[in-house]
């Protein structure tokens, strides 16, 4: 009896583990049929700065387990339309120092740049 429940305990843990991620072309956004070269030059073209890829590294790595991959929002708010509201030296601020329940540093360094200038592009 005991080798069947630690079977059934040992197999849900795996299926549960399992329907977390690792389905990494979820998280990359649409781009229409575009290039991810393509894309980086399109947003180069209409004023930006930001390395779009760069930028979408550096928020998977420290902001989407809270603010979704997509930035749809989870236990953060969505930040699709960031720039309507803030500025990037707002949202610099913002990661610098924390604000609500977000922490302070949850990016450092370049990181703080890059992802302000992406999100204030995001209206």
């Amino acid at each position: 009896m005991k080798k069947w429940l630690f079977t059934v305990l040992f197999g849900s843990a795996l299926v549960l583990g399992a329907c977390g991620g690792g389905d990494d072309a979820s998280e990359e956004p649409a781009n229409d049929g575009a290039t991810e070269e393509e894309a980086n030059q399109s947003d180069e073209g209409a004023g930006g700065t930001v390395d779009t890829a760069a930028a979408e590294d550096a928020f998977r790595s420290n902001c989407s387990s809270c603010h979704g991959a997509d930035l749809s929002g989870g236990v953060g708010p969505a930040l699709t339309n960031a720039g309507e509201k803030y500025s990037a030296d707002q949202i610099a601020d913002i990661i610098n120092n924390g604000q609500g329940s977000m922490p302070p540093g949850q990016a450092t360094g370049d990181d703080v740049d890059l992802l302000a200038n992406w999100l204030a592009e995001k209206k």
